[in-house]
């Protein structure tokens, strides 16, 4: 298993980062179209515009020497340590970026096919995500699964030399926009269930796949769910070990924990991908609601900007800490936690602050701020509820022991479930 914690040497280049984001200045300058921060390009994952903008910027960037920073060379990256990352982003903070590949794409598919796929899979496709030739997306959330991730029932038969699969999936992050998907599914239904569980990569317009968009209380379409009727695979597919899915499945949630928590060195380019997810500006934000000389008011966004920054540093302290060996890898729960509790503290604060503008359209324009409150839940699903994040924190990282479990070294088909 490739341990991508690991940073990677600064011999993989004879320039300094200074040298590194000089030249980086210079060429995002003449390459990339500037952008107001305020005011970013839309950037709905529900749609498809957001996707293909993204792969030609990629691609872009691909060209331009600036794709895959942290991923090894031999996959298509530039093999740098996180410092030549972090600089770079601090220069592309005013440009149009393809932020939206990101996640699930880089953070999490990528550095997980990097940790557990064979040469090929690693050579094929990591190489053709950093090109922006293609995206990579989740498919693991069941319809009947909750938040057991181990008892899924999807199932990928043996038929000869190939893999027949069966199942739904749900949830699955802008799938429609995508080219290839981790698939786990159940192999071997006579051992306990974390044992007989297999990682597929499976490409996303075969026949036997029906994907259908979900439409959420926002309107959003971004996610979507998935129908396997007879696909048919090929040992090249799996990732890792047949049976051994569950391993793959573990590295996966780290690295998507991480990314939702902000602590992927994979991440390329820092901001909101559109207006939705811009940051609260408070000082500006105070103003337009007029609000400026409210003590109170000022207080509360002064509390929001403390959480914030708090959140930001240990964003460094946990990266480091897991890199260094001082915490273990089930650490970037941590951050996965900060997060959704940064993101949900923001909202009530800004809901708060805003008043009755922000849930009736008063033609302020304040109603976006209960729009985007409608989301804020979110944060604490992302990754995982934050409920199983916690558990881990307790388990792995502090110590304690392991909840019960009824279903614990019991055979998978002798498992009592619903049945729809």
């Amino acid at each position: 298993m490739t341990e991508t914690t690991a940073a990677p040497t600064a011999s993989a280049t004879s320039e300094t980062v200074e040298e590194f984001a000089l030249r980086a200045r210079t060429w995002l300058a003449e390459n990339l179209p500037g952008i107001d921060r305020r005011n970013p390009p839309s950037a709905d994952r529900g749609e498809i515009e957001p996707w293909l903008r993204a792969r030609e910027l990629q691609k872009k960037l691909y060209d331009g020497g600036f794709a895959g920073i942290c991923f090894p060379r031999e996959y298509g990256g530039l093999g740098l340590p996180i410092a030549y990352q972090r600089a770079f982003d601090e220069e592309s903070r005013d440009y149009e970026m393809p932020l939206i590949l990101n996640t699930p794409t880089f953070t999490i598919c990528a550095a997980t096919i990097l940790d557990t796929g064979s040469e090929e899979q690693k050579r094929e496709r990591i190489s053709a995500a950093i090109r922006g030739e293609e995206v990579l997306v989740q498919l693991l959330s069941e319809p009947s699964g909750g938040s057991d991730l181990a008892s899924v029932i999807t199932r990928a038969d043996r038929r000869g030399d190939r893999w027949v699969i069966n199942g739904a999936k749900t949830w699955s992050t802008s799938a429609f926009a995508a080219d290839y998907g981790l698939l786990l599914a159940r192999t071997n239904w006579d051992v306990p269930k974390h044992e007989g569980l297999t990682m597929f990569l499976v490409k996303l317009d075969s026949p036997g796949i029906d994907m259908r968009r979900i439409k959420q209380v926002n309107g959003s379409e971004e996610f979507c769910e998935e129908f396997f009727d007879g696909l048919e695979v090929g040992d090249d597919a799996v990732v890792g070990e047949v049976n051994d899915g569950w391993n793959v499945a573990s590295r996966q949630l780290y690295h998507e924990r991480r990314a939702v928590g902000g602590g992927s060195e994979f991440a390329s380019g820092i901001g909101a991908e559109g207006k939705s997810d811009q940051p609260i500006d408070y000082v500006e934000f105070v103003e337009e609601i007029g609000q400026s000389d409210n003590e109170r008011i000022r207080e509360m966004a002064g509390r929001a900007l403390v959480v914030r920054a708090v959140h930001e540093q240990l964003i460094d302290h946990v990266y480091h800490g897991v890199l260094e060996g001082t915490l273990p890898p089930a650490a970037g729960s941590i951050i996965r936690i900060s997060h959704a509790e940064n993101v949900q503290f923001e909202m009530d604060v800004t809901l708060a602050m805003t008043g009755a503008a922000g849930v009736v359209d008063d033609g302020s324009g304040l109603f976006r701020i209960g729009n985007r409150y409608l989301a804020r839940q979110a944060a604490s699903l992302g990754g995982g509820t934050t409920e199983i994040a916690r558990n881990i924190i307790g388990e792995r990282v502090l110590g304690f022991p392991r909840e019960h479990a009824a279903d614990r070294g019991v055979p998978f088909n002798q498992v009592k479930r619903r049945r729809d």
